[in-house]
């Protein structure tokens, strides 16, 4: 019988060989290893999986349905009283769940359209408070993918200038899925092309580039990126859909 013994040591084994990997990938490009930083994709895992990652240090969550997401917060919470854990949204956001998403994320990375950034400086005003956020660039030209297109970047500038609540700190992408991890590369330059444009268009620097996941992780780390989303190799094989 797999023991809560046997889960913790596997777990205290997939996080390592994780940031292991992305160690060897800074120190490859030269880049200094505490730069990158571990997203832990935890959707579709139980509460139990996540306190178990928080126990041997990871603090940094991804989920990608609000649903989800306010089910299982509260309840990671209710066992967890150490560290404040970080909670960011990557999966799409529907404009009349914004409310729900900012009730339990601390951070939005996927705000891919300017309705959705309306809707959710609306909700912010009435709280008196903002919010860190990512623009989501659909870089890899795939339509299953969300996120403002590559050449509207300007689009996605004029729709958060004016909004005070929305805290840009940074962009993010999901490259091609292919198979091929060569393949994700070209996205992640697009998305270093875009923050460069967007950081001399405003005139300061925009940190956060998230880029990469299980399979490619390597590649986005060696063009630049400094946060990865990494579900799979840390909680392993989600249960496929019948």
């Amino acid at each position: 019988m797999f023991s809560p013994e046997d889960a913790s040591r596997e777990a205290q084994s997939r996080l390592q060989q994780v940031l292991h990997r992305i160690h060897s990938a800074a120190e490859a490009a030269g880049r200094d290893p505490a730069g990158v930083k571990l997203l832990a994709v935890s959707k579709v895992f139980p509460a139990e999986a996540v306190v178990r990652m928080a126990l041997l240090g990871q603090t940094r969550f991804g989920e990608n349905r609000v649903q989800e997401a306010v089910r299982k917060i509260p309840e990671v919470h209710s066992q967890w009283d150490g560290t404040l854990l970080e909670w960011r949204l990557i999966g799409h956001l529907q404009r009349n769940k914004a409310k729900a998403a900012l009730d339990v994320f601390t951070h939005i990375d996927s705000l891919d359209s300017v309705r959705l950034a309306e809707a959710l400086d609306a909700e912010l005003e009435k709280r008196e408070t903002s919010l860190p956020v990512l623009l989501q660039f659909n870089c890899s030209g795939e339509t299953s993918k969300g996120g403002f297109e590559p050449e509207n970047w300007e689009e996605a500038a004029e729709a958060v200038a004016t909004k005070s609540s929305l805290r840009v700190t940074g962009l993010m992408t999901i490259g091609a899925n292919t198979g091929d991890p060569e393949d994700a590369r070209d996205a992640f330059r697009k998305l270093v092309e875009i923050q460069d444009r967007l950081q001399q268009k405003w005139g300061r620097r925009l940190p956060d580039l998230s880029m990469g996941m299980s399979g490619d992780l390597e590649i986005a780390v060696e063009e630049g990126s400094t946060m990865v989303r990494v579900g799979t190799a840390l909680f392993g094989a989600r249960e496929k859909k019948v």
